[in-house]
């Protein structure tokens, strides 16, 4: 049970109807309401579609919609649609979007990794990393589309794990192209940290219940973070900065 998700563990229990709803991640979304590219532009993209493969994007398999806050500014919340792939057996890579429709923009990165492999991190690397402890077993974290049973599984192997999550583009702030730095990112830990609003237009939008989800998770033991994660309940957290440096080996 402390394994992480995958197609070798969770995949392997679901029905052909489930594992569909997975794959598609199904729930509205906004539109970007951005004009469509040109005609010329278009036709490129239906001759790539047909003719080149996309093996790492079709292993993306895993969808999971939460919130994530900006490291350094627990107001600033993200809704973050993931599509993740089972790496290995102890490490999931998933790409995040603001929205689940094709039009969606890739705002950011997450690294998911089992405790056993956190322990192993060197002291300085672990402020980077956040708990999935409160995200699993509160129902913040929810897999739209498919059976309840299954998703409480997919929370009771995932609660133990923690987090690695850059993103590349502010769309809280309204920036209309990934300007500036990555951010490192963290998730909420507690009760009455996340605006409740966003949540209940996430539960709207996506047909999911927080209620519900934590009522059905309720005997999912609620792991205690291993020290060194959520760096920011400490008060000071890592965070990028842009600098300017030489280059070396220039040719």
């Amino acid at each position: 049970m402390n394994r992480l998700l995958g197609r070798r563990g969770l995949g392997a229990g679901l029905t052909a109807g489930a594992a569909t709803a997975l794959a598609c991640g199904c729930g509205q979304a906004l539109a970007q309401h951005q004009p469509p590219p040109p005609a010329a532009d278009r036709l490129l993209d239906a001759g790539a579609a047909l003719l080149q493969g996309k093996a790492p994007l079709n292993a993306m398999n895993l969808y999971l919609d939460g919130f994530h806050f900006y490291a350094d500014d627990m107001g600033r919340a993200v809704e973050a649609h993931h599509y993740c792939t089972h790496l290995t057996e102890d490490l999931h890579q998933c790409t995040i979007f603001d929205a689940n429709h094709a039009g969606a923009r890739l705002i950011g990165l997450e690294y998911i990794i089992s405790e056993k492999l956190f322990l192993q991190l060197p002291e300085d690397e672990k402020p980077l990393w956040h708990s999935h402890h409160h995200e699993t077993t509160s129902g913040l974290l929810v897999m739209p589309g498919i059976p309840e049973a299954v998703e409480t599984l997919a929370m009771r192997r995932l609660a133990t794990t923690y987090g690695k999550t850059w993103h590349t583009w502010q769309v809280d702030r309204g920036d209309t192209l990934p300007l500036g730095i990555p951010q490192l990112m963290m998730g909420f830990t507690a009760d009455g940290q996340l605006d409740p609003a966003l949540v209940a237009a996430r539960d709207r939008r996506l047909g999911v219940s927080v209620a519900e989800s934590r009522a059905a998770r309720r005997d999912i033991p609620v792991p205690r973070p291993a020290a060194g994660a959520n760096a920011w309940q400490q008060g000071e957290t890592p965070q990028l900065t842009r600098q300017t440096v030489p280059v070396r080996n220039r040719r």
